[in-house]
């Protein structure tokens, strides 16, 4: 290959690269926390409204509150605190709202305390967060608005374990979730019976004041009793289903004492349960939904669009294991290269895949798919023309400065290059150090939102 045609299939890579950074962007942009808040409530006529359906902005509720409390929570707290406090009057606010966000996320906001916590695993600061946010509530009274501001992350950015587990057991109990490949739905409803707030225990905690919450969600199928654990919404989990997360995984004789003794005392019935679906206490509580991975999936499938691409669908639901679903999306593209391609195709995905560690290396899920991709691309030999981005909108994947991996055909050469076997860093969980060793880590810093991972691969003629 000669030299000019190096550079110009360099520069044809590297304007396929800046495209896919473009559409995730969008994806990225979609979830803007100030702005969706910004576009829910108004105040109008001495009234304030909240819109309970961002596509009919007509849909409102409303009512002559005499005094709104403000609590956030969540990877976008400090922006949706931010839009909130614009729009409710001063002569309407209870009291200094609270904020709880991750240290990255963690910012000044007017008429706000801000509180950084742990994330993904919680942390003292947060449990001291999470005791204000109860007081807060507890102190509305009938004729009042509690306002609830939930983004992702806030299960583990407030945690309240009763008194008879510790922060370190709670801890290590989410540590544990953690590694052993629990999904997100296993982990909340666990979260919900080892937490004072969750699982509908804000609602029971500000009843009986009206509670409305505006929640950006970052769980799959947007099911608002997962999101931040749902602390407005009924848990329809019991202790018993927790119980059996950790029997299924064949973890339970390694959960810390204390908390299988809370699991079985709840189990048996000597702690009341989580409040369910039907409970009175709902009877004044309502949501909004103002952001989602669908919503941000329509964005990058409008985004491509207009860069000229011809898009496909892969999936709005992506789950199972990162390097498995690698591997089934080169198969895609192998399908879809068969049947013959006119013009550049952009195939587009989002959600929330796993991954099951068993090495000890650095690296999200997004990035595991990333380099999973490169290498199943190199065994089933996909054509050279190919771009791969997967990225977590919150700019942060895994327990790392990275928000994912975009990687090309020469990825892996470049990874040689410096002297790395890249299967082995694969096997060993450590996509960072490989991804970061080719300059194909996608670095976007926290971005302030949440609403899990978004895919995009371009494939050309």
């Amino acid at each position: 290959m000669n030299d000019h045609h190096n550079r110009s299939s360099d520069s044809w890579q590297a304007q396929l690269r800046q495209n896919a950074i473009e559409i995730f962007q969008s994806g990225v942009d979609a979830a803007d926390p100030f702005n969706a808040v910004k576009n829910t409530l108004r105040y109008e006529d001495k009234q304030l409204k909240i819109v309970l359906d961002s596509s009919d902005t007509d849909s409102i509720r409303s009512d002559n509150w005499n005094r709104v409390h403000l609590i956030a929570f969540g990877k976008a707290a400090c922006a949706m605190a931010s839009a909130a406090q614009e729009i409710v009057p001063d002569s309407l606010l209870a009291n200094e709202g609270i904020a709880v966000t991750n240290y990255e996320n963690a910012g000044n906001v007017n008429k706000f305390k801000v509180i950084g916590a742990g994330h993904p695993l919680p942390d003292q600061s947060g449990h001291e967060a999470a005791k204000i946010i109860a007081e807060h509530a507890q102190q509305a009274q009938q004729g009042d608005l509690v306002l609830v501001l939930v983004s992702g992350g806030g299960s583990a950015l407030v945690p309240f374990p009763p008194d008879s587990i510790t922060l370190d057991e709670k801890i290590a109990t989410t540590q544990l979730l953690l590694s052993c490949g629990a999904d997100i739905n296993q982990i909340n409803c666990v979260r919900k019976h080892l937490s004072l707030l969750k699982g509908g225990g804000l609602a029971r905690l500000a009843a009986p004041a009206d509670v409305h919450a505006l929640i950006l969600s970052d769980v799959l199928g947007d099911d608002l009793s997962s999101i931040a654990s749902g602390p407005t919404v009924p848990d329809p989990t019991t202790y018993s289903d927790a119980i059996q997360v950790f029997q299924s995984k064949c973890v339970w004789y390694q959960l810390p004492a204390k908390v299988r003794c809370l699991l079985e005392n709840g189990f048996a019935g000597g702690t009341a349960e989580t409040p369910k679906p039907g409970d009175k206490i709902f009877d004044q509580v309502g949501h909004t939904l103002i952001g989602s991975n669908r919503i941000s999936v329509d964005a990058i499938i409008s985004a491509a669009k207009a860069l000229d691409f011809d898009t496909t669908l892969y999936s709005d639901a992506l789950c199972g294991e990162a390097r498995d679903e690698a591997d089934k999306l080169v198969q895609f593209a192998q399908t879809i290269l068969s049947q013959g391609l006119s013009r550049p195709l952009a195939v587009l995905a989002g959600g929330e895949t796993t991954v099951t560690l068993k090495g000890n290396g650095r690296g999200g899920r997004n990035q595991e798919m990333a380099l999973a991709f490169a290498l199943a691309a190199e065994t089933r030999q996909l054509s050279p023309n190919w771009v791969f981005l997967s990225g977590g909108t919150d700019g942060r994947d895994g327990p790392t400065d990275a928000a994912g991996g975009l990687v090309d055909p020469l990825t892996l050469e470049r990874m040689r290059a410096g002297g790395l076997q890249p299967s082995d860093f694969l096997e060993n969980n450590d996509s960072y150090a490989a991804l970061k060793q080719s300059g194909d880590l996608l670095d976007t810093g926290a971005t302030g939102t949440n609403v899990a991972d978004l895919q995009v691969l371009i494939l050309t003629p």
